[in-house]
This record gives C-alpha cells, structure tokens and sequence, in this order.
C-alpha cells in the first residue's frame, strides 16, 4: 500500500470515495490538466487528448468508488489514462489506416514522404517511431515525472523491465540521431 499521509489527495480521495460529488469535482479539476497532458503525449493529438480526457472524467467518476490506495492516487490516474489511450488507439487504428490509404488512392492527399517534418520537432518525431512498449515507458517515466516502479504498476510489468526499456529507448534514439 502506497503511503497516504503524504498524498497531497488524501482528504479528498476519502470523502470521493465515500460518494462526495464536491470532492470527486475537485479531483477532476487538481488533476485535468495532467489528464489532458497525458493523453496529449500518447496520442500526439490535442483533439484526441480531448476526447480521451472527456471520456476519463466520466470513468473516473464510475470508478473512484472503487479505488483501493493500492497506489497512489496519481499513479492510478495515469493507469486510466494509459488504458484509455491504449483502447483509444485500438478502436481508432482500423478506420485510420483504411481512410489514409483510401485518401491516398483518390488522389485526396499524398503518401507520406517524410517531408513535412520540421527539425524543431525530430525528437519527438523519433520517440513517436519507437516501438509502443519503448514509447509507452519514455511517456510515462520522461514525460509524467513517474518513477519506474509507478510506470512499470501501470504498464504491468516489472521496473527492471522499465528500465530497460528506457535504456533501449535512449539507445535508439541515439542510432537515430547517428551517435552510435
């Protein structure tokens, strides 16, 4: 069990889990941002990260009842949103890749050909081309400040896995860049 005395979300993870609507608004309103942000950085998509931050507030609502302080509450939070973004992408890939490759044999848009990137953008070009395991953990650990141990309760698997595959990412990323 996580240590709750120093959660900043203490009292009001109590009285929401008890049903205080005032409380559970609250919550939503100290953690949207990081909600939003976290689909942002999955997604790569301010309007997905819309929907998908819309979509968690109502999850979270169902189910702050049934938070057990496991973890800590922003570690649970950013688990929703994990899987949000997962399931996401899963019901989104299908359509995506069709309508892409439909708009490309009508003459709609153009193949992607690389062009369009800007340098200014290549890092995080390079962390969106990672495998999704690689991606996942460098979003979680880089982008939301997550130890490994947190990252690694979300993704469900163990930290040493984490860690390795922040290594592995950051050699990567590193090939990419021709630092061999």
């Amino acid at each position: 069990m996580a240590d709750f005395a120093s959660d900043p979300d203490s009292d009001l993870l109590s009285a929401a889990v008890d049903g205080d609507r005032r409380a559970v608004e609250a919550l939503l309103r100290r953690h949207y941002d990081r909600i939003h942000g976290l689909a942002w950085q999955l997604t790569g998509s301010r309007s997905d990260a819309d929907d998908i931050a819309q979509d968690v507030c109502c999850v979270l609502v169902e189910k702050i009842g049934g938070f057990r302080r496991e973890a800590k509450f922003s570690t649970w939070l950013c688990g929703i949103v994990f899987n949000a973004c997962r399931d996401f992408r899963r019901r989104r890939r299908s359509f995506a890749g069709f309508t892409e490759r439909l708009a490309v044999v009508v003459g709609l848009a153009r193949a992607p050909d690389g062009r369009d990137l800007h340098d200014a953008m290549w890092l995080r070009s390079a962390i969106a081309r990672l495998k999704p395991a690689y991606r996942d953990a460098v979003v979680l650990v880089a982008g939301q400040q997550l130890s490994h141990a947190e990252a690694a309760e979300i993704l469900g698997i163990a930290e040493a896995t984490v860690s390795w595959r922040m290594h592995e990412a950051r050699r990567l990323i590193a090939i990419a860049r021709g630092e061999d």
